[in-house]
């Protein structure tokens, strides 16, 4: 099976007509998520900002993102995609123009702050994309969704410091930005018009209670309290690089009050997870209903390592080649671009080698291959021509990208009626990576950034020599509480 063998160019098939509309709603979020990362030559020079105030900018990007993510996933499989995925494109809109319109730096940390929202997107889609397309070719239909969604970070580097210099003046920037808040806001109402949650006749699963994921076993139970840890981890970390002594965006009294604030969360959030699994630990689950939240996991973490050095990277490398090879912004933000520009084919072919070879063997072989690029790009130097920098990172972004295809090839297949919920979590740990990554970027210079990355995949490599293949059917619960099997092979 090929990205070819979907008839990409087939318009009269309606599953075709709706992963065109998906994705280019994610390239459109990508776009507004990251139209800040090109324009940081420009925003330093309106806003006088110091080295720590930009990379500040950088890590609350993404922050937001992982509490969202969580959050929309719940919404997605309560609602439908259709009616979130507008409303959140909308939103974006209006936040962006805000954010363009900023007078002081902690208005642009605020609304960038609230920016990471935008980042959720993705998770509407996986969903989406899941519900038309049969396993076989989910992998090729989720990565070509990721993929050329994930595109928009590159365009948005390619082409709005043009745009901004296109529009003239010290307020070009704005104007660019205003441009991209515009359209994601106009496609929201277009996607609301033509999208539909399911093929006609066909059942949208949902889960049983809302508040977490339903497992099914104490000791996955267990497992799952513990994965929720390290994302409360990456915001207090966040919390303590903007207090004083940092960043200083935060007063002490603040700090203490988000501290306190995600310690009763987590608190909540366990209550609440008890609660949805209560009837499933005191009675037990029947075996053809129970799922591996192992499987949940290993996937969460390869997305910290696939994804979130993706985020990390694509935030930092215009102002790398900047600063490396003493460019302007615009070649800078070309150059940059073609880390991200590889999602075209790299993602879409991570899905395919999925799909063609197996969940666990791809995905070892594209981990393994993202610690090795890593490795190349912390050699790059001044010394270096630019055309072999270009061509390094490009590797290492196929290993990268293609890596996240063969992540979200599986997600849908783990079980089917939660499938927002765990692509909202493994989004999540996408952006702890992208918070911890940039965390560590802000103490060490670039090849000890690269090499961290890589030293992470390494250790994500043993991780996933624990996952299973799929099996031949996932146990869904239909509203009238029957149990249908659904073939995921």
């Amino acid at each position: 099976m090929s990205v070819d063998s979907l008839n990409l160019l087939n318009f009269a098939d309606k599953k075709i007509r709706t992963l065109h509309v998906s994705w280019i709603a994610f390239f459109i979020t990508f776009v507004v998520w990251f139209n800040h990362a090109p324009m940081l030559a420009f925003m330093k020079e309106a806003f006088d900002l110091s080295s720590q105030q930009l990379k500040a900018l950088m890590i609350l990007n993404v922050a937001m993102t992982i509490p969202a993510r969580i959050f929309i996933g719940m919404l997605v499989d309560k609602f439908g995609p259709r009616l979130i995925y507008s409303g959140l494109l909308m939103t974006s809109g209006v936040i962006c123009t805000a954010f363009a319109l900023a007078q002081t730096y902690e208005q642009l940390a605020l609304l960038r702050f609230l920016m990471g929202f935008t980042g959720a997107g993705f998770v509407i889609g996986i969903r989406l994309v899941s519900e038309w397309f049969p396993a076989k070719t989910v992998g090729v239909a989720e990565g070509v969704y990721g993929g050329w969604g994930n595109f928009g970070s590159a365009a948005a580097a390619m082409l709005l410091p043009s745009l901004a210099l296109l529009f003239g003046g010290e307020d070009g920037w704005r104007y660019a930005l205003m441009c991209t808040g515009a359209v994601a806001f106009l496609y929201g109402i277009f996607f609301y018009k033509v999208a539909r949650n399911t093929p006609k006749g066909s059942t949208y699963f949902k889960p049983r209670k809302s508040g977490g994921l339903e497992v099914t076993s104490k000791r996955d139970f267990y497992l799952y309290l513990a994965m929720n840890i390290p994302m409360y981890i990456a915001l207090a970390v966040l919390t303590w690089k903007l207090g004083p002594g940092k960043i200083g965006l935060l007063t002490d009294f603040a700090s203490n009050v988000i501290y306190l604030s995600l310690a009763a969360l987590f608190v909540f959030q366990t209550s609440q997870i008890y609660k949805v699994n209560k009837e499933n630990l005191q009675n037990g689950v029947p075996e053809l209903q129970r799922y591996k939240f192992k499987q949940v996991a290993i996937l969460n973490w390869s997305y910290f390592v696939t994804f979130g050095s993706e985020l990390a990277v694509v935030s930092m490398l215009p102002l790398f080649f900047m600063e490396t090879f003493d460019l302007d912004p615009v070649k800078a933000g070309l150059l940059a671009a073609g880390f991200a520009f590889m999602n075209l084919v790299a993602r879409p072919g991570g899905g395919w080698m999925s799909d063609k070879f197996g969940r666990k063997k791809t995905l070892s072989i594209l981990i393994a291959g993202l610690a090795v690029g890593y490795m190349l790009l912390s050699q790059i130097n001044s010394g270096w021509l630019i055309p072999f920098a270009v061509l390094a990172t490009m590797v290492c972004s196929f290993f990268v990208q293609a890596g996240e295809g063969a992540v979200f090839a599986m997600v849908p297949l783990v079980q089917r009626r939660m499938t927002g919920q765990i692509a909202g979590m493994t989004g999540a740990y996408g952006n702890v990576g992208a918070v911890i990554f940039l965390t560590v970027l802000s103490f060490v210079d670039a090849s000890t950034f690269f090499m961290f990355i890589a030293a992470s995949a390494a250790v994500c490599f043993t991780l996933v020599q624990f996952l299973d293949e799929p099996d031949g059917h996932i146990a869904e619960v239909m509203e009238d509480g029957s149990v249908q099997l659904i073939e995921v092979s």
